[in-house]
């Protein structure tokens, strides 16, 4: 008897499946016959009938039971979900609230040189406005 104190885990055992090279189907240990032919290819069937069929030279995919007959006929497949469309992305040049389109295009072409030059002005503007409001404060 074995005492669990907290969570037991139960140990589920794993089989190793192979899967019949005829029907598709699952071979569980202990089961199924393995045919090796002259060339020393290995085949493994899940039963005799799949054998027989397989020596016979029959198609799997037109035999109703077999995964490639399923397959095939496209049976048992899951709901694929239908992929949603990306949205492209529309890349234009639109104005923005306050600014014309003709504004940020002259902007865009400024040179460096002239945007440097309006930058410092306008600088040079507010220090003169903040200077000009201490002086009124002191007033």
């Amino acid at each position: 008897s074995v005492s669990c104190q907290g969570a037991c885990v139960a140990a589920t055992m794993v089989l190793k499946t192979e899967v019949c090279r005829f029907s598709g189907l699952k071979i569980y240990p202990g089961h199924g016959m393995r045919l090796t032919k002259m060339d020393s290819q290995t085949f493994l069937f899940l039963n005799a009938k799949c054998k027989r069929l397989f020596n016979l030279r029959l198609r799997p995919a037109k035999l109703a039971w077999t995964t490639q007959y399923r397959k095939a006929h496209k049976k048992d497949t899951n709901i694929v979900v239908a992929r949603k469309k990306k949205r492209t992305i529309k890349t234009g040049k639109r104005s923005l609230v306050g600014a014309s389109l003709e504004a940020i295009t002259k902007k865009r072409t400024e040179k460096t040189e002239v945007r440097a030059a309006a930058r410092d002005a306008a600088l040079r503007e507010i220090k003169e406005r903040q200077r000009k409001a201490k002086a009124a404060k002191k007033k």
